[in-house]
């Protein structure tokens, strides 16, 4: 298993993300605790997670 480092785009601390990782998943950044989603993986990109909305019951 290879492993890549990557940047916190809310902190700028470093991530250790292994190979295996998918379209969409969510990592927490281990500095900020930000929830971070895989946006590509190739080359693989990072982004602030969505924030979960509540639709009330609509």
């Amino acid at each position: 298993m290879t492993t890549a480092t990557q940047t916190c785009p809310e902190c700028d601390g470093a991530l250790t993300i292994n190979d295996s990782v998918r379209m969409s998943e969510v990592l927490e950044c281990p500095g900020c605790r930000s929830e971070l989603e895989v946006v590509a993986t190739a080359p693989l990109l990072l982004a602030l997670a969505p924030e979960v909305e509540e639709d009330w019951g609509e």
